[in-house]
């Protein structure tokens, strides 16, 4: 009578755990007894490990164990901290922890000196770590869709850095740091509140794409028309009555554009002050023709 019992009993649990709740990929891995490493991809390039839209709050402790991964892909989930034990994965090249619900980074983050793209992206973000700017080989670092409003000085450091996405923030300012980052060639500063653009932006010699849409700058400053190699000028909605006359230098500059990825000059939806208005719908060269005439004659 007692064995007939436990296979009743035993029938029941199988059938509770066929019904219940789908365990995560990861934590099922776990559970089937497989090994941990068994879950890296090993790729031409990278030992990479992906547990994007787990439903995680909190990261797997066997994570930390698995020193050789070097791209990893934490995005889309709950996760609320990231905890030291980051630093243990210092092969790691790639880091993308968007869309996640992170209020701060670890400074352990800085021990990751392999680290070349981090994406911190939809988080809410109020400050970055100063010892970030020990990862001195970063070149790609987005922390968009944040409540940032100031970064360390220290970021003076990250000299490798080529695309700074800092868009969606809180930014009344342009960070001075920034303009000590010679090798950006991508700077996007668009939804924040700045009023605007410091003349030192002129340092900033390499930059080929530069995103300030949707602020409240009044004007654009006469240094931006010595950066030649800027190829996409995006102004649009902001409080532009008038522009500097040496825009004409920036002969990267192909057209007017109204595409958001066109290059070229962005500047509709301003209060251009006229006849400004007119000669912009003329396009770039009518544009550029009238503030060479318009100096000539100052």
């Amino acid at each position: 009578m007692g064995t007939e019992h436990s296979k009743n009993e035993e029938q029941r649990n199988m059938v509770f755990l066929r019904k219940g709740p789908k365990l995560p990929a990861w934590e099922d891995a776990l559970l089937a007894g497989r090994e941990p490493k068994s879950l890296l991809k090993r790729g031409l390039c990278y030992v990479s490990l992906s547990l994007i839209m787990k439903g995680m709050t909190s990261t797997p402790d066997f994570l930390w164990g698995l020193h050789e991964v070097q791209k990893l892909n934490l995005s889309r989930n709950q996760l609320v901290v990231i905890p030291p034990s980051l630093g243990k994965l210092d092969r790691l090249v790639v880091l993308n922890l968007c869309g996640n619900c992170l209020k701060c980074l670890p400074k352990e983050i800085g021990l990751l000196r392999n680290l070349k793209v981090l994406f911190v992206n939809m988080n809410c973000l109020k400050e970055v770590p100063a010892e970030l700017s020990l990862c001195r080989k970063l070149e790609v670092l987005s922390l968009s869709h944040n409540c940032i409003s100031q970064l360390p000085f220290s970021f003076t450091d990250l000299t490798s850095l080529r695309k700074l996405n800092l868009s969606n923030n809180r930014f009344v300012q342009i960070p001075l740091c920034i303009f000590a980052l010679r090798s950006l060639d991508f700077l996007h500063l668009g939804s924040n509140k700045l009023e605007n653009i410091a003349e030192s932006i002129q340092y900033l010699v390499n930059l080929q794409i530069f995103i300030v849409e949707n602020n409240n700058i009044r004007s654009l400053p006469r240094s931006l028309c010595y950066i030649s190699t800027l190829e996409l000028l995006n102004a649009d909605y902001n409080a532009i009555q008038t522009l500097p006359d040496d825009l004409y230098l920036l002969r990267r500059l192909r057209r007017i554009a109204w595409n958001p990825m066109d290059k070229g000059l962005h500047i509709a939806h301003n209060p251009l002050s006229r006849p400004l208005p007119e000669v912009v719908e003329g396009g770039l060269d009518v544009l550029f023709n009238y503030l060479r005439d318009k100096k000539e004659h100052n």
